[in-house]
């Protein structure tokens, strides 16, 4: 059984909690009574405790199914029960003073950095790791483990992906059920695929998740063109089922490629020659869509299908780079040139767009309101303050044309920052005319700090990209 003096150091260690400093309060003390904090060399004795197996009565066992890897662990029933609702089960139903468990081999080679963390409240890990650790504070019930890893992954996804780790944790997450890890790896992922593209990690892509990518209208990337190679690339790696390979093809929007590259494709592409049935209708579309104004186009065909509505490409035709250095300063100002639409009808026709980046822009709700006379209806002393004005982006073209007629020009402003050495894609924003319409545009962000997080060296980085969305014309039957 434990010994006296360790319940005892156990019950004074869960017993206080930390104010602030080396001062302490005592639950159920009151609030003007301090206690002097020796907290960290109570935990310091504890893993003393694990390391030297003093006063141990429990020896734990753990080993993979096959028994090429084993792990003796001395440990102490109390702690275990504490921690882990899982291993306090065990414990009450166990039939002798050995606990055997079986663990994947990736578990297991954890395992004692699993069990320190249940006497010391802390660890140290790696990238490798993580996934590990996270399965064993899911399945013994350590709650306060599993979010902190959790917490961990989505704040290194920018590392995790140099290193080729952010597939595996998303592909993990699926296994786990867990929904807010894998929502938060499919946007980084989409949100910089075109540097996934050209990684380690791409090939190792599962067919749902190529499907989960292909689908999606928010991916960050050069060009269409660039996602079709990739796709070819790996299915030529993988050689999937011919289900998976129709259906991918027929994710990508083939009408956002150029004709020229389009015939290109065709005559080259091992892939396109395989599989040319399965895609044949949407070729025919797409260079209809390409020699015709998407205005005639729009009289006969549904231009608001995934075929004909642009994703977030970073090719100069679709916008424009934009360091804004010393954001909070003034009003900046840029000028740029867009290609009018992606269609083969519209080539060499360009549209001059004009974007004001306003750091303090105050809504016009809390604007002061002035009467007939010029008089202000607020005083002074009731205006708003300068904290409630907020950074504000406004897109317009310098002209307007004739050939606009049924197109509507969405802008897209995607914010960058640097994470781990790595220049990643932290928010994209959408909207038609100001970002006032996205309504959180850079909310939250402290643009005053050269450390925020949304500054790379003290600037922000801005990419714009100008999307063509084409109104059908077609009349409903009813």
């Amino acid at each position: 059984m434990m010994t006296g003096a360790l319940y005892l150091l156990l019950a004074v260690w869960l017993h206080i909690r930390p104010l602030s400093g080396d001062l302490l309060k005592l639950e159920g003390e009151l609030e003007d009574s301090n206690v002097i904090s020796h907290s960290q060399g109570l935990v310091g004795r504890l893993e003393t405790l694990l390391l030297h197996g003093n006063s141990s009565d429990v020896s734990m066992r753990v080993e993979t199914a096959d028994g090429d890897e084993v792990k003796l662990i001395q440990a102490h029933a109390l702690v275990l029960s504490l921690q882990s609702p899982a291993f306090s089960h065990m414990l009450q139903t166990r039939n002798s003073s050995t606990l055997v468990l079986q663990e994947s081999a990736d578990c297991v080679a954890v395992f004692e950095k699993f069990i320190r963390y249940l006497y010391c409240g802390e660890l140290s890990l790696r990238l490798e790791q993580v996934t590990a650790l996270h399965k064993l504070a899911t399945k013994y019930g350590v709650s306060d483990l599993q979010r902190g890893l959790t917490e961990y992954m989505s704040q290194n996804l920018a590392s995790a992906s140099a290193s080729g780790h952010v597939v595996g944790w998303y592909e993990y997450a699926v296994a786990a059920g867990d929904e807010g890890l894998k929502t938060t790896c499919l946007q980084f992922l989409s949100w910089n695929l075109s540097f996934v593209l050209r990684s380690m990690q791409w090939p190792s892509v599962s067919a749902e998740l190529l499907l989960a990518l292909l689908r999606r209208s928010d991916l960050v990337l050069q060009s269409e063109l660039e996602l079709f190679e990739g796709l070819e690339a790996w299915l030529i790696q993988n050689d999937p089922d011919s289900l998976t390979v129709e259906n991918a093809l027929r994710a990508v929007r083939y009408a956002m490629i150029p004709p020229q590259e389009l015939f290109r494709l065709q005559r080259y592409s091992l892939i396109l020659g395989r599989y040319h049935e399965s895609v044949r209708d949407l070729l025919y579309l797409s260079f209809q869509f390409h020699s015709a104004s998407p205005m005639q186009l729009a009289k006969f065909f549904d231009v608001n299908c995934s075929l004909f509505v642009p994703r977030n490409y970073l090719l100069a035709s679709w916008g424009t780079s934009w360091v804004v250095n010393n954001p909070v300063r003034d009003d900046r100002s840029t000028s740029f040139q867009t290609q009018l639409g992606p269609s083969g009808h519209d080539e060499g026709k360009r549209v001059t767009w004009n974007a004001l980046f306003s750091p303090r822009w105050l809504p016009v709700s809390l604007r002061p309101m002035y009467n007939e006379q010029g008089a202000m209806h607020q005083s002074q002393a009731a205006q708003p303050p300068m904290s409630a004005a907020r950074p504000r982006i406004i897109i317009t073209p310098t002209t307007s044309s004739a050939e606009f007629a049924g197109v509507s020009f969405q802008k897209t402003v995607i914010v960058s920052t640097r994470q781990q050495g790595q220049l990643v894609v932290r928010n994209i924003y959408n909207f038609h005319q100001t970002t006032e319409e996205a309504g959180d545009f850079l909310a939250g962000a402290d643009l005053h700090q050269r450390t925020s997080e949304y500054l790379t060296e003290g600037s922000l980085h801005l990419h714009v990209i100008i999307k063509p969305l084409y109104q059908t014309l077609i009349a409903i039957k009813k």
